[in-house]
């Protein structure tokens, strides 16, 4: 039978939601499966990534403790959102009522002649989730296609008005010249150009009111 650790860790693997700019923790709840006095001590491969506190303790008996660890503000995202650090708890059994200020520097060398167990936790970054499920990442992604859809309707809108001011002007013109053909009585060479052109505008307009139309995103 395989003897039980002198503690276990909960969780056994340290999960940070990582978000740029911005310090994130994991807590780790060190457990004494013993009736002895157990030290522990924490390393990791990346010491100036990240903050332990503590990073050294006593635990009593079949208590138990928590551990903070803090990952620094990170400045970009890691390749693929992998993290390759590592840490590693050691735990050896003390004299009763020893105190972590009572520890000799010695205390965790394989060289002091103690029975050190050791324990090995890995990393996972974490991307935080919105209400709706999203990543950050995706919803980044989607505020950047919305920004540029956007662009694209206004640019669409804008077109839309100038051809409906033309639209206007042409069409008060046109009623100006009906009334001077009606007053005349006779056809007017002008009054029929006019007319062709508004056509030519207002279908102008029908291709920009359709392709604002079929440029717009779904709602969904």
């Amino acid at each position: 039978m395989t003897a039980t650790p002198l503690i276990s860790v909960n969780p056994d693997e340290l999960r940070f939601n990582f978000e740029l700019e911005k310090q994130t923790f994991c807590d780790l709840k060190v457990l004494n499966n013993t009736q002895n006095y157990v030290a522990f001590k924490v390393k990791t491969t990346s010491p100036k990534k990240y903050f332990v506190r503590p990073n050294t303790g006593v635990v009593q008996p079949w208590d138990s403790c928590i551990i903070r660890v803090t990952l620094q503000a990170q400045r970009e995202f890691p390749p693929d959102m992998q993290c390759k650090d590592k840490f590693l708890l050691q735990s050896t059994i003390v004299n009763p009522n020893t105190d972590v200020d009572d520890l000799p520097p010695d205390t965790f060398s394989k060289d002091s002649g103690n029975s050190i167990e050791e324990l090995k936790l890995r990393v996972a970054y974490i991307t935080p989730t919105s209400p709706d499920g999203s990543s950050e990442e995706d919803g980044l992604k989607n505020s950047a296609q919305k920004l540029g859809t956007s662009s694209a309707l206004g640019q669409l809108k804008e077109e839309r008005d100038v051809a409906a001011r033309q639209t206007r002007m042409l069409q008060q013109e046109l009623d100006m010249l009906k009334r001077q053909r009606n007053r005349r009585g006779g056809g007017d060479p002008g009054f029929s150009f006019t007319f062709a052109v508004f056509v030519g505008l207002l279908g102008l307009l029908l291709g920009f009111l359709l392709k604002l139309l079929f440029s717009s995103p779904s709602s969904e």
